[in-house]
């Protein structure tokens, strides 16, 4: 069944198109995304398919009886009411249905209907229609399908109390949303709806995305979301739409694809026409040869000519350096805990682990167990309540604030830049904003006035020129478009320097982490891996307690030790291989202290110094004996292989 359809659709904001001849069709269990860079009329389409937004021309066509529900970017729930009972305004109808229900239940046991035998049976089968209606409905199920969707969301019992005007924006949001996703429209619209979820939540929310009843149409820079729950993927660009079968990954192909083919056929036909126009040009003023000619170019008068193929619109490009190289040891976090002045508990504490030069560090964990907080401790902005933090020799730190606090509204774009570095001269400048997609007079805008996305380039651009060693990032991928985010992932990937950042995009932690710490209100967990590696675990640590709880109420001695040791075969196994990488690492390190003790030796000042050069030459023999004497371990683990 088509929900909705759109055909030759035009939106205008005063003499500027946004969008042109959009066609788009939603039937019944399609699971779309929309998708296009910052500014394409992404949120502009579903605002007129939501009917918020009027459209200049074409054609919208629903169905009368089809329900909608639209959850825009920026949507919060604002009343008095409590949680758990704004939830149930959304069954007001099931709910008077139970009270007319309980009515009749009661006049069943009066004695006035039950000495009427009539009246009592016809009122017992208008009690037993009502019921099946009401149990088709939803009527025995609504209260927990309450307590499903909230739990998914990230509230709890303890929670359901709580007046929804003295909570937060991002959990007003998550609310909406909740409330949406209970109304069970036919026609599910959401723009961003991954904006505010931690990974848990996001992870629910495919499941139920993927199992709803209705259709679903999607605005969302969260790739693994889209890859998870969509089956069609429209694209705006260049104010057209345009049509793919399968989800974001398969689009990404088959646009590259189309791309190849309309470029092909393109050269082919340039080809076949420059043949055709060089025999008309040498032949037409023949006499033998004119007739030929004339059919030649009567040819070429006729030809459908194909227009060029239009790649990609322009991207950003920038990459990330460092000024100079820090040490090994980058930092040491020993036992942190941070409670704010007026707070009654601990954000959290007994947090520990050691970054070192190089590693790209991805935090991760629930809303609200302080990993923004830790990154503002680590760069100074706040300071932990206990713990210590060493940090490293010859480090330059660089901080990206997801809330953009860094830059100043009433400077200009330009400016913004220009003021950090004044030696730099202003085509310098233009030319660097320029990579950041702003050109011409938008480098003249007032950062008061840019967008989410142009705000998070300003960003980007300050933090390149800073050229610092260690970049310490707070959900950098926010506000970017998926263009966007695939080129900071390839500047990020080819950082020299030390990366620690915050994310809720999976895709992104998976392309850029080599290790993922799980920051929790009473610690840190470290994974030495990628996203995938950090699934892995976590769903060996499920597999391991469901089997702890198992082997509790088996008999079966045989089975509990055959798993038990399939299972430390496994774990010895792994144990053994991060064993070996960090022999290798220090094995590295020993040989970068070797030399630059070498390099030390060289200079006049220290080889003249003989007790200094003894001393340099000892340390020297010391770190060859630790590398021969890792080499012997190095190899005997891999002969147990």
């Amino acid at each position: 069944m088509i929900v909705m359809q759109m055909n030759g659709l035009v939106k205008r904001f005063g003499a500027e198109t946004i969008l042109e001849n959009i066609k788009l069709e939603i039937k019944t269990n399609d699971r779309i995304a929309i998708v296009g860079r910052n500014g394409a009329g992404k949120s502009t389409l579903l605002k007129i398919m939501a009917g918020e937004l009027s459209h200049d021309e074409g054609e919208i066509h629903r169905p009368k009886d089809v329900s909608l529900g639209y959850l825009s970017q920026h949507t919060g729930l604002e009343t008095e009411e409590t949680i758990y009972n704004e939830m149930l305004t959304v069954f007001e109808d099931l709910m008077q249905e139970e009270r007319v229900l309980r009515q009749m239940e009661a006049k069943m046991g009066d004695p006035a209907i039950l000495s009427d035998e009539t009246s009592y049976q016809q009122l017992l089968a208008q009690y037993d229609q009502r019921q099946v209606d009401f149990k088709e409905r939803g009527g025995y199920r609504y209260q927990s399908d309450i307590r499903s969707v909230l739990h998914g969301m990230r509230f709890y019992e303890d929670d359901f109390e709580t007046a929804i005007n003295t909570l937060s924006g991002g959990q007003k949001t998550r609310l909406a949303l909740a409330k949406l996703l209970l109304q069970k429209p036919d026609l599910l619209i959401l723009d961003e709806p991954t904006n505010h979820l931690d990974i848990e939540t996001l992870t629910w929310l495919e499941g139920f995305l993927s199992s709803y009843s209705g259709a679903v149409v999607i605005v969302s820079h969260d790739r693994y979301f889209l890859d998870k729950i969509v089956n069609i993927v429209y694209e705006i660009s260049r104010k057209h739409s345009k049509k793919y079968y399968g989800n974001y990954t398969k689009f990404l192909d088959q646009k590259a694809l189309d791309y190849e083919q309309e470029l092909k056929q393109f050269e082919k036909q340039q080809t076949e026409i420059k043949k055709l126009e060089d025999f008309v040009q040498k032949n037409l003023v023949r006499a033998s040869t004119t007739k030929r000619a004339q059919s030649r170019r009567k040819q070429l008068e006729k030809m459908d000519r194909l227009d060029t193929p239009q790649g990609d619109e322009k991207k950003a490009s920038f990459s990330f350096d460092v000024a100079r190289r820090s040490g090994n040891d980058v930092l040491k976090l020993h036992e942190l805990s941070f409670r704010y002045p007026d707070g009654d508990e601990d954000v959290f504490h007994h947090v520990s682990f050691e970054v070192n030069r190089g590693d790209r560090i991805a935090l991760v964990g629930s809303n609200g167990v302080g990993k923004t907080t830790l990154l503002k401790i680590l760069i100074g902005q706040l300071q932990q309540t206990n713990g210590e933090i060493e940090y490293g020799a010859k480090l330059d730190l660089g901080y990206y604030d997801q809330e953009q606090a860094n830059l100043n509204s009433h400077k200009t774009v330009l400016n913004e830049l220009w003021d950090d570095h004044p030696m730099m001269n202003e085509k310098d400048v233009r030319t660097i904003l320029g990579n950041f997609l702003f050109s011409g007079d938008d480098v003249l805008k007032s950062v008061s006035l840019l967008s989410g996305g142009e705000k998070a380039r300003v960003s980007l651009a300050k933090l390149m020129l800073k050229k610092a060693n260690v970049l310490i990032l707070d959900e950098p991928t926010n506000h970017l478009d998926l263009d966007s985010k695939e080129i900071l992932e390839a500047a990020l990937l080819y950082y020299p320097g030390t990366l620690i950042f915050v994310s809720h995009d999976r895709y992104f932690i998976n392309e850029i982490a080599t290790k993922v710490v799980e920051q929790s209100q009473t610690g840190a967990e470290v994974y030495l891996g990628d996203y995938d590696y950090y699934l892995e675990k976590q769903a060996e640590m499920k597999e391991l307690d469901a089997l702890n709880q198992h082997t509790q109420i088996t008999t079966t001695a045989e089975v509990k030790h055959s798993f038990a040791s399939a299972k430390q075969k496994k774990q010895d196994e792994r144990k053994k291989q991060r064993h070996i990488e960090e022999i290798e690492q220090m094995i590295e390190r020993y040989e970068e202290d070797i030399e630059a003790n070498d390099q030390l030796l060289c200079e006049p000042d220290v080889f003249q110094d003989h007790e200094r050069a003894l001393e340099l030459t000892e340390a020297t023999h010391q770190l060859k004996a630790k590398i021969e004497q890792l080499m012997e371990e190095w190899e005997s683990l891999h002969e147990e292989e």
